[in-house]
C-alpha cells in the first residue's frame, strides 16, 4: 500500500486558549504510566488505524520510552474509561527543546463527539508548557507525524489547530487490508469479537 507520511510543526504557542471539555469528560495528566498501560492505550486507540509498530515491543522498550525525562501522557476519561490520549515526547534541540506529539487519538466510542479538536488543543498547550513541569530548556518547537493510515480527520485536525505542513514522504508498505482492531491490539485473541472492532 502507498502510504504518505506528513510532518507538521508549530514554532510558537497558539494565541487562543484550548476549549473546555463537556462536563461528562475530564482530562488527566498521568504521572505514573506503566509500560502495560501505555501499551494498552496504544492498542485501544490505534487498533482501528493500523498502529502496529509497537505491538511487538518488549516491556523494557516501553519502559525506556516512558523513562525519557519530560515524557508525558494526558488521558481523556468519560463514563469511567479512557476516551483518548496524548503522548508528548521531548528531545533536545539546538536552542531549546523539541516536543513531538508522539501519539494522539480517540477511542472508537469517543469519535464523533467533538472531543478530538479539544484534546489536541490541550495537548498542544501541554507541549508548550512542558518545560514548566520538567527541568528542560524552553520549548521552541512542537511537531507531529501523521500518515494516511491514521484516522481520516487527523491531518485536517492538526492543521486546524495551527500546525503547518513542512514535509511529506511517500513509501510502499506492507499493510494488512483490515486493521487489527482494538480487541486484538490490546492483547485479545484473534477470533470472537474481532470483527465488530474491524468494521467502520
Amino acid at each position: 500500500m502507498r502510504v504518505t507520511t506528513t510532518t507538521l510543526e508549530m514554532l510558537a504557542p497558539p494565541t487562543q486558549e484550548a476549549r473546555a471539555f463537556p462536563e461528562e469528560v475530564r482530562l488527566d495528566r498521568a504521572v505514573a504510566v506503566s509500560p502495560e498501560y501505555a501499551r494498552f492505550l496504544y492498542g485501544l486507540v490505534g487498533g482501528p488505524w493500523h498502529w502496529t509498530d509497537r505491538l511487538e515491543w518488549s516491556r523494557q522498550q516501553w519502559a525506556d520510552e516512558l523513562g525519557v525525562p519530560g515524557a508525558e501522557f494526558w488521558i481523556l476519561y468519560g463514563e469511567g474509561v479512557p476516551l483518548g490520549y496524548v503522548h508528548l515526547h521531548p528531545k533536545p534541540a539546538h536552542q531549546g527543546t523539541d516536543i513531538e506529539i508522539r501519539y494522539f487519538g480517540l477511542t472508537e466510542q469517543a469519535i464523533g463527539r467533538g472531543l478530538g479538536g479539544r484534546l489536541l488543543e490541550h495537548g498542544i498547550q501541554a507541549a508548550w508548557s512542558l518545560s514548566e513541569r520538567f527541568e528542560l530548556p524552553p520549548v521552541t518547537r512542537v511537531w507531529v507525524h501523521t500518515c494516511t493510515l491514521d484516522g481520516p480527520a487527523a491531518l485536517a485536525n492538526y492543521q486546524a489547530r495551527g500546525l503547518v505542513i513542512v514535509g511529506a514522504e511517500d513509501e510502499d508498505q506492507d499493510v494488512d487490508v483490515q486493521p487489527l482492531g482494538s480487541w486484538v491490539s490490546t492483547g485479545g485473541p484473534v477470533g470472537a469479537g474481532q470483527h465488530s472492532a474491524d468494521q467502520h
